[in-house]
């Protein structure tokens, strides 16, 4: 053979030997993962990507295999007789291996804020409870915040199943206490798919297939189809925020100033006295008092607290609000939800009079510091503040503060969310794990539907019969929460709405089959939106789900 044949043939045999090296690897989505939860009674179903037409063997090790080929697009799926029930396996998938494989009951947990609330923000309820327990059989897998304008995805970003153990506070509070109330009952492990974004809109979860009656929502959606428009959209509103809150800083003479408000040597003796929860500073009377508003309140510290560590817990606020002891820049929030929790670092209270600073920021709707919530110093290891007690350790910050106004403003620019766009969530959110079996559904959501309540019955049907048949289960169980109560009973036009919306939620529950409701409209707290008691919810959603299953032993 010549020199120019034998270089031929070696670079046909090294393609080859190449091509083989460069074969598509096997791939399993996220969810099937070390530490999954598999749904009990069920086969074992396995799903990923691979070259077309490769051949892909799933193996229980020391048990059932079997060998399945890819599709055309790479696609392949495989099912394993069901696993035994309470026990933990490893998988094998082609050279991956898949360890810690639990074998229990799941449930998918989805809707807005109320469902989303993760275990930290009901500490003041729950924290010594939470504390103490440890329960590696109670697992959540996280699905990421993300949307999707373009299609359903096939999987998501890079996520993992972590259990109680791992991360109790990252878990959604009300799933945790339902898995924790099953798991007690029946012993076994529970999975949690977490999959929920705080204010969005039913429609946002539903797949664009399922949407083909709704022509407003779908048009809704195609308005922002394009990424380009979508970012031009964004950078315009980061320049509006950009604008006013370079005015607003400007015009504040609390910071333009050559005395800043927030210094302990200033003089606000000829500052108005209010109490904190007095709101004649929060409108000129008709319309709200947009822009910055400056409060203090000096503090007295004993020579036993000096110097110590604490927290600082200012209830909520709306709408933003940075604070200031001492001077020092303690926190700041930036819109009205969460609770304020900010930590006072050692060394920085002393003996005698302390300068307490708020700047609160209005900028759309009425400011005020919302009452019945946590106002207080708090010394000692556990920030928590659990209502209508008190402590030895705590100094509270209600009654008279000094107030002045800083800078007047017209209301904040508007914000565009784009996951509250109809399908997003659906294509980014359920579409890569709704094959998954479980055996129900969780369904936290309506807050943001009460402005439109008519149109919520069918919505929701439409995204339950969607779900049933992605999921290729028909009969999927529902659990629709009812929403809590909320607002304060002088508003009546808002709680009637509210209370439409629940008649609508148990109008769905009646009249879809395997759809059940879930009473929480006495769990509500008049002054937050996110009710704390997510444990007696918990509760009820279990008994809801074990009493649907006759109370059999699991």
């Amino acid at each position: 053979m010549n020199m120019n044949k034998l270089l031929i043939l070696t670079a046909l045999l090294g393609a080859g030997s190449f091509c083989q090296d460069i074969r598509a690897e096997v791939k399993l989505p996220q969810i099937i993962s070390d530490g999954m939860v598999v749904q009990r009674d069920r086969p074992l179903t396995l799903w990923g990507t691979a070259d077309p037409g490769e051949s892909v063997t799933v193996r229980v090790v020391k048990g059932k295999s079997a060998t399945v080929t890819a599709d055309s697009l790479g696609r392949w799926r495989a099912e394993l007789p069901a696993l035994k029930t309470g026990k933990t396996y490893t998988l094998t998938v082609a050279d991956k291996t898949v360890s810690n494989v639990a074998v229990g009951d799941v449930l998918l947990c989805s809707g807005q804020s109320n469902m989303e609330l993760p275990v930290s923000r009901v500490t003041d309820m729950f924290a010594d409870e939470v504390m103490e327990y440890r329960n590696p059989a109670i697992r959540q897998f996280l699905v990421p915040k993300e949307f999707d304008f373009d299609g359903e995805r096939s999987d998501l970003s890079p996520t993992s199943w972590k259990s109680v153990d791992d991360d109790v506070m990252g878990f959604s509070a009300l799933a945790y206490f339902t898995a924790k109330a099953l798991n007690s009952r029946t012993g076994l492990p529970v999975g949690i798919i977490n999959a929920s974004w705080g204010g969005t809109p039913v429609e946002s979860w539903i797949s664009e297939t399922a949407m083909s009656d709704y022509p407003y929502y779908l048009n809704q959606k195609a308005v922002y189809s394009s990424e380009a428009y979508r970012t031009a959209l964004k950078e315009q509103e980061w320049r509006n925020y950009q604008a006013w809150n370079s005015v607003i800083d400007a015009a504040d003479p609390g910071l333009a100033g050559a005395a800043k408000y927030y210094s302990p040597a200033l003089d606000d003796s000829d500052w108005q006295e209010t109490d904190l929860f007095s709101t004649s500073w929060a409108s000129d009377g008709m319309t709200p008092a947009n822009g910055s508003h400056w409060f203090r309140k000096t503090v007295d510290i004993d020579a036993s607290h000096a110097g110590k560590a604490a927290t600082l817990r200012l209830g909520c606020i709306v709408d933003a609000d940075s604070v200031w002891v001492n001077g020092r820049l303690v926190g700041f929030t930036t819109y009205q939800y969460p609770p304020r929790i900010y930590p006072i670092p050692e060394g920085l209270l002393k003996e005698g009079a302390n300068t307490i600073t708020v700047r609160l920021i209005s900028q759309n709707g009425a400011p005020h510091f919302v009452p019945e919530k946590p106002y207080k110093i708090i010394f000692g290891d556990r920030p928590y503040a659990v209502y209508g007690r008190t402590y030895p350790d705590e100094i509270s910050l209600e009654g008279l503060w000094r107030y002045r106004k800083g800078a007047p403003m017209p209301a904040g620019p508007a914000m565009m969310f784009y996951c509250y766009m109809p399908c997003v969530l659906y294509n980014a959110m359920i579409a890569p794990v709704i094959s998954y079996p479980v055996c129900g559904t969780v369904w936290y959501q309506g807050e943001s539907n009460v402005s439109r309540s008519n149109q919520y019955p069918a919505l929701l049907e439409t995204m339950i019969a969607d779900w049933r048949k992605a999921s290729g289960n028909a009969g999927m169980p529902f659990y629709i929460v009812e929403l809590a109560d909320f607002l304060h009973e002088s508003d009546r036009g808002g709680r009637a709405a509210w209370q439409t919306m629940r008649e609508r939620q148990a109008q769905v529950a009646d009249e879809t089959p395997g759809v059940s409701l879930i009473r929480n409209s006495d769990l509500g707290e008049w002054n937050d939106i996110h009710p704390l008691d997510k444990k007696t919810l918990g509760n009820r959603v279990a008994e809801k789900i074990l009493s649907e299953n006759n109370n059999r032993p699991f």
